[in-house]
């Protein structure tokens, strides 16, 4: 048996083990298999929609006040707080990051459900103004089955942020977490069957993309597809949904600029870069990865940035002071380590970092050091690609609209933050940039009530606010004849 019983899959309402092919859950610090579970195949995914849509279908479930679904949503809530030390340990284990991340995003997960409770109790469909002698209003129905494919960087935190508001709007959810990350979303499915939710209205389905994923995509009974996770998966799920005319929610990769203007607060700005790139050990769709410094500030900034970086205490995530944790595996870690040596053969200079952190107690473990790189031009792969680790690349800049053309020359538009004290020049450049969201003077914070998404290859369609309940519905239009006497025409 598994981690928390996960050698079983969600199916429908059932825990069985699944039917497709078996693999391991490995962990991060030493490459042990904390976990052998089978994955769930097409035959597995076509049972989970099938219940889905008849739980979805179930007037217990279909003509439920509102008010009584957000009732779901905070037992759910209620039950992931009284196991968040277990959901944050187990989460650690699989995915390598560190405890204090992960009780972060724990506490997020419950956040998110109690959220969409109040938004969902609080939200309103409206009569819209008439032009005739009728009534008319827009009414919101929900979808029938959602699926929702979730990243291994993030678990449980993106979970929830695409279950909870599609249980609000009257769906019914088939999940797949990550491949190399799925215990921690078996285990709040447990935790949500135990919150009492319906029977088939979750299920959740590990495998492989190419198959468990693909399936979920592809079957006709699934009405909407949210994924959060690579450029060139999301842009394979939207040809798919293009032929089935089916809506999609896609949050894909990045490559976010960081911008530093002369006049910042220094101290501050060096703790937000930090953080901005390295937290997570860079594994973040908005790790502001491409920092722009102006050239007057350009050497101060840069040295200090290195000289701190490199004092960041690398370690195991289940050690609290730990800031930089082991990568989610070791062949991710090498992919990485790869990128930094074509970087060099770019022309890199590497300031920092650049490899595998030295000792026995690194050995096994799939960690890599804070990496600073300079001297690349903005057009190279290494600042246009995703490398997905502790890589940060350096570029000086002079003039303000040079710096923008440079910011937007990239595929991706998904993060960008701004350091400068003047209001008038960050509200100019946030405008300019291509980009779903902007920090300024700040980065990574976030808030489950202000919508979050990419432009460009980073993605279409929001989650979070009050509208990502919305985003799981379909919306009808409904006239109510007033007229006392009969349509003219036929008269």
């Amino acid at each position: 048996m598994g981690a928390d019983g996960a050698d079983e899959i969600l199916v429908g309402g059932v825990w069985r083990r699944g039917s497709g092919a078996e693999f391991a859950s490995r962990s991060p610090l030493d490459g042990t298999v904390i976990a052998r579970l089978h994955g769930a195949d097409a035959a597995d995914v076509d049972e989970a929609v099938r219940a889905g849509a008849a739980a979805a279908a179930d007037p217990a479930w279909r003509d439920l006040p509102p008010h009584e679904r957000a009732r779901y949503l905070v037992r759910i809530a209620d039950g992931i707080a009284g196991a968040a030390e277990r959901l944050a340990a187990l989460q650690t284990r699989d995915t390598g990051k560190s405890i204090n991340e992960t009780r972060a995003l724990v506490a997020s997960a419950q956040a998110t459900f109690r959220y969409f409770a109040a938004a969902l109790e609080t939200m309103e469909d409206g009569l819209t103004p008439p032009r005739g002698p009728y009534l008319t209003m827009s009414v919101h129905e929900p979808i029938g089955v959602v699926g929702a494919i979730t990243p291994w960087n993030s678990p449980i935190a993106s979970d929830a942020q695409k279950i909870a508001p599609a249980l609000a709007a009257g769906n019914a959810v088939v999940l797949k977490p990550a491949e190399w990350t799925p215990l921690v979303a078996l285990a709040l499915g447990r935790v949500i069957e135990e919150a009492g939710l319906p029977a088939g209205l979750l299920s959740v389905l590990p495998g492989p993309g190419g198959v468990t994923g693909d399936a979920i995509v592809r079957h006709p009974g699934v009405g909407k597809v949210s994924f959060t996770g690579g450029t060139a998966t999301g842009r394979a799920i939207g040809a798919v949904a293009a032929e089935k005319i089916m809506p999609v929610s896609l949050e894909l990769g990045g490559k976010s600029p960081t911008i530093v203007f002369p006049d910042a607060d220094l101290e501050r700005t060096i703790a937000g870069l930090l953080f901005g790139v390295f937290s997570s050990s860079g594994q973040s769709c908005v790790a502001g990865s491409r920092l722009f410094v102006h050239s007057a500030v350009y050497r101060r900034v840069v040295d200090e940035l290195v000289a701190r970086a490199g004092a960041l205490r690398v370690g195991p995530g289940a050690d609290p002071a730990t800031q930089v944790a082991p990568l989610v595996t070791h062949a991710h870690r090498d992919r990485v380590a790869g990128m930094v040596e074509r970087a060099r053969g770019e022309g890199a200079r590497v300031l920092c970092g650049g490899r595998a952190p030295e000792g026995a107690a690194f050995a096994a473990g799939a960690y890599y050091l804070p990496t600073v790189l300079e001297g690349l031009p903005n057009g190279s792969a290494t600042c246009q690609e995703e490398i997905f680790g502790p890589v940060l690349a350096v570029l000086p800049f002079e003039d303000e609209d040079d710096l923008i053309a440079q910011a937007n020359d990239s595929v991706y538009g998904l993060a960008c933050g701004i350091w400068t004290r003047d209001y008038r020049r960050a509200w100019r450049v946030a405008r300019r940039i291509d980009a779903g969201t902007v920090w300024i003077n700040t980065y990574k914070q976030f808030s489950i009530s202000t919508p979050f998404g990419g432009m460009k290859a980073s993605g279409i369609g929001r989650e979070k606010g009050r509208e990502g309940i919305l985003a799981y519905a379909r919306q009808k239009s409904v006239y109510w004849d007033l007229a006392e006497a009969p349509l003219p025409w036929a008269s």
